[in-house]
């Protein structure tokens, strides 16, 4: 009944273009262990809600922090003062969201301090190690100037694992996480139940990572064919490639993809898909945070560009069709166009040939951040796990190794694409806004990738 008199409010705002409510409850706990003891331990509440009109290419935006009906017409009346028109007067008591089902059960950390005891005793080279342990649920309420009202639900937790090695005074770092859209209680069995999740196992592999730095060699520089694992994270195809994609970055920072749809712009064995309707996935949703239904879009098809990712400003401005990729951080920010679980489809080569087949080049296991021009593409990326590759066979692990180049002209040098894709969550930062997302890619071989040393 009472979202009833909002849905008529902000269609019945005369002088805009388009007009929405954003309505968003959330809570989390979050625990951090440090340096033999527990650094912290908090839980936080939030709720807010924000109101949208677009007029031409420009958005006024209104927001307060609470989600009763009074603070929805509140800021309806503000956003159209800022506006300079009109909006009809409403009056009504309650609150917008039951809050019931946010309720979350208090983590069990204790597991944290015997495990950094138990890998301390086995490992004299860890010096120090670092857990941290989080999960939240997110509810949020869209009421769209179409008259739809749509509503969503996000429940995230993740463990990290970060261990500092130091051997003949050489000090390295190892990190592993596990991030899954479930709630902390029902976080460490595996999915299909056949492998058994535990923060051991996470903190093993981050111990591994580490103890295997610590005896690399300096990485040479040069340029050479890359091999990137299945494994390593999907940061070239995001990074480089996914953010170039979104309207907003092609239209008014010219996007090197701009006015290229249905023209080739990749190796004709490349193909990119946004995909929001992953069940499970860190970057999934029923609908985005303007209330569109989450969408599979194809972006690259062949090699062929065949769309970019939109929200509702830029589909108005440009003539694009809604992909359901406006995003926000949170009820205190418009919405931008921005990916959700974003990666290269499998290809049909298999890993040990490429690699037998590459001759001398680089194997990158994992990569870590770094840093793209949208405009251009132009990438830097840290590696965190590499290799160099001598006659088809894997060599010394190194260190200090970085990968550059340009996503656009790596594309068209994405020589094969594996059949071991590989999905891994993330946070993207964009406009000071950080979003869950999925990053994901096959193996992939790629000529003339210039990889930075610390011996250059």
């Amino acid at each position: 009944m009472g979202l009833s008199d909002i849905q008529e409010t902000i269609t019945g705002i005369k002088g805009v273009d388009y007009a929405d409510l954003y309505a968003a409850k959330k809570v989390s706990h979050n625990v951090r262990y440090d340096d033999g003891r527990m650094d912290t331990l908090s839980s936080s509440r939030s709720e807010g809600l924000g109101v949208r009109l677009i007029l031409g290419d420009n958005s006024v935006y209104a927001h307060t922090g609470g989600t009763k009906f009074s603070d929805a017409f509140g800021a309806i009346s503000k956003a159209a003062d800022m506006a300079d028109i009109t909006a009809p007067k409403r009056a009504r008591e309650g609150e917008m969201m039951a809050d019931a089902e946010l309720s979350l059960p208090s983590l069990d950390v204790s597991f944290m301090g015997k495990l950094d005891r138990r890998l301390r005793s086995e490992c004299k080279y860890l010096k120090q190690a670092s857990f941290s342990f989080s999960t939240s649920k997110k509810a949020v309420l869209i009421v769209s100037g179409d008259g739809g009202i749509s509503r969503d639900e996000h429940v995230y937790t993740t463990f990290r694992a970060s261990l500092v090695l130091e051997k003949d005074g050489s000090v390295e770092t190892g990190f592993e996480s596990r991030s899954l859209t479930c709630g902390a209680g029902v976080f460490w069995p595996s999915p299909d139940g056949k492998e058994p999740a535990t923060p051991e196992r996470v903190a093993r592999a981050a111990l591994e990572r580490g103890l295997k730095l610590l005896d690399a060699v300096p990485c040479p520089a040069g340029r050479m064919t890359v091999l990137l694992d299945g494994a390593s994270g999907g940061a070239m195809i995001h990074e480089a490639c996914g953010h170039g994609l979104e309207a907003d970055i092609v239209y008014k920072d010219y996007s090197a993809f701009r006015g290229k749809i249905g023209r080739q712009v990749a190796s004709p064995n490349v193909t990119i898909v946004d995909d929001a309707t992953l069940p499970g996935r860190w970057g999934s949703y029923a609908c985005d945070d303007e209330g569109t239904p989450a969408a599979r879009s194809v972006l690259v098809e062949n090699g062929v560009l065949k769309r970019y990712m939109t929200d509702i400003l830029s589909a108005k401005m440009w003539d694009l069709p809604r992909t359901g990729n406006g995003r926000r951080q949170s009820y205190g920010d418009l919405p931008i166009p921005r990916m959700s679980n974003t990666f290269a489809v499998p290809g049909d080569s298999c890993f040990d040939e490429m690699l037998s087949g590459m001759g001398d080049g680089f194997l990158v296991r994992k990569m870590g951040g770094g840093e793209v021009n949208p405009t251009s593409g132009d990438f830097v990326f840290q590696v965190t796990e590499g290799y160099m590759v001598r006659d088809g066979k894997i060599g010394p692990i190194v260190k200090g190794a970085t990968l550059e180049g340009n996503g656009p002209e790596a594309l068209w040098n994405i020589a094969a694409v594996g059949r071991d894709l590989k999905l891994d969550p993330g946070t993207c930062g964009k406009s000071g806004q950080g979003v869950p997302v999925t990053d994901g890619q096959p193996s992939l071989l790629i000529k003339n990738l210039t990889i930075g040393g610390s011996d250059a």
